[in-house]
């Protein structure tokens, strides 16, 4: 969940956004509440200590980052992957449930040549279907 550190108003939509959330998706879910436009400290409308106290609150990890300059834009795409793959690793995130969120893509078949196992070397087997 994302809002603007300048806009108050974007902060007093989190409680919402986050029971919709929580209330269409996997227990196990992990949720991230990110602040945006650091780099606007001077115009901040919500401080950081009252953002980190709704995150602990309600069981979220919490960055500040900035679109415009990148800070801490992909320690956030970093801290959610890790996140959930903990959640694999541990058990608390079954993959083979639909419920997961997570479609693990299919193996594809092993290359030869030119084209893909079983293509005329165009990617094409001889039904219509994709190979690639």
């Amino acid at each position: 969940m994302v809002y603007d550190i300048t806009r108050r108003a974007t902060y007093n939509h989190l409680s919402g956004w986050l029971t919709d959330a929580r209330s269409l998706t996997n227990p196990n879910t992990v949720i991230f509440l990110i602040g945006n436009k650091g780099d606007l400290d001077g115009q901040r409308e919500v401080t950081y200590d009252e953002a980190k106290r709704f995150a602990e609150e309600n069981d979220l990890f919490f960055l500040e980052t900035s679109a415009k300059t990148g800070d801490h834009v992909e320690d956030a795409f970093i801290e959610t992957a890790r996140s959930i793959y903990q959640n694999i690793q541990d058990g608390s995130l079954n993959l083979a449930e639909p419920e997961s969120g997570i479609s693990p893509a299919k193996q594809l078949s092993a290359r030869t040549g030119n084209g893909a196992s079983g293509t005329d070397g165009s990617g094409q087997s001889g039904d219509s279907k994709c190979q690639c």
